[in-house]
């Protein structure tokens, strides 16, 4: 019995993906970027400041990092509380040291239920950019367009009233999105997200309300993928994102500006015995040739000209 060919017929087959939000194209056949100041690579830093209720929703899932045993979970909640207590402000003053500014990724809900911790990331130069409102607001394709659309404002407004600004970059719980967010991220505003990681550069998506920038934020240089999941220590991790860097930059002597992406939770790097590790690594970082520090809104505006 031989194939119909028919079965074959793909109306969207092509060269790339299935979708118009972007043309597909090899990252070492694109025009070269260039970074402000003639830096070779940038490290983009971003830290999740995320508030987790001790109820989790599970509506659509469980974001990663949620409470885990039977009510009331004290354990997993005030170890995630020890992040926003103490670990933030460990990785703050390590940044400091280096002058490095950064992006914190907050929840609304943080924002509110912790005004002075937001007034702290802002004065030390860093940029704040929306989260959500709180670990139960997961966004997949299951979620209601108004309600996405309701939600994404709510983060918005949240932020803006703690933080005195309103943020040009999101990032959703678990870089989860349905069909729709790219578009309603567009629709409210956003310069940039940081959900698809499906590339080492940003690039500029095509939506019907307007384009937004994608600046990807891999998942796989995450402390939670590396120190967590993966159970490495933070002398491994530093070295990988050595490694990294030293790739990085050695491809942009010939293809042009590289991003480096360090995803960082406070209950997890913020604890005393990886500290040492991690100011170890931004001290590295800060004594290359060709390098700097930028926060996401610093990376769009530097690229966006560049993507015309």
């Amino acid at each position: 019995m031989t194939l119909d060919p028919s079965y074959l017929d793909y109306a969207h087959r092509r060269q790339g993906m299935d979708h118009d939000l972007y043309p597909w194209s090899n990252l070492f056949a694109r025009e070269p970027i260039a970074w402000p100041e003639n830096r070779q690579v940038l490290t983009w830093i971003v830290i999740d400041l995320e508030w987790f209720p001790i109820t989790p929703s599970d509506t659509p899932f469980r974001a990663p990092g949620h409470m885990q045993t039977a009510y009331p979970d004290y354990r997993h909640y005030t170890s995630r509380d020890y992040g926003n207590r103490v670990g933030i402000y460990r990785l703050l003053d390590a940044l400091a040291k280096v002058g490095a500014k950064v992006s914190v990724a907050a929840n609304a809900t943080l924002a509110a239920r912790y005004p002075a911790l937001i007034a702290d990331v802002v004065a030390a130069g860093h940029e704040i950019i929306a989260h959500s409102t709180d670990m139960n607001g997961t966004i997949a394709s299951g979620l209601p367009e108004d309600e996405e659309r309701a939600l994404i404002a709510e983060s918005l407004d949240g932020i803006a009233q703690a933080a005195g600004t309103r943020p040009t970059g999101w990032l959703s719980i678990a870089r989860s999105q349905s069909f729709n967010t790219p578009a309603l991220l567009a629709q409210a505003g956003l310069t940039y997200m940081c959900d698809w990681v499906n590339d080492d550069l940003p690039y500029r998506m095509t939506t019907p309300s307007g384009p937004i920038l994608n600046l990807p934020l891999n998942h796989e240089l995450s402390d939670r993928q590396i120190l967590n999941v993966q159970q490495q220590s933070m002398a491994s991790y530093r070295q990988q994102m050595q490694d990294a860097y030293a790739w990085l930059s050695n491809e942009a002597k010939t293809h042009g500006g590289r991003m480096l992406t360090l995803n960082l939770t406070p209950y997890i790097t913020g604890l005393p015995y990886r500290m040492a590790e991690f100011e170890r690594l931004l001290g590295w970082l800060a004594e290359q040739a060709g390098h700097g520090f930028a926060t996401g809104a610093q990376i769009a505006a530097a690229v966006a000209p560049q993507l015309d």
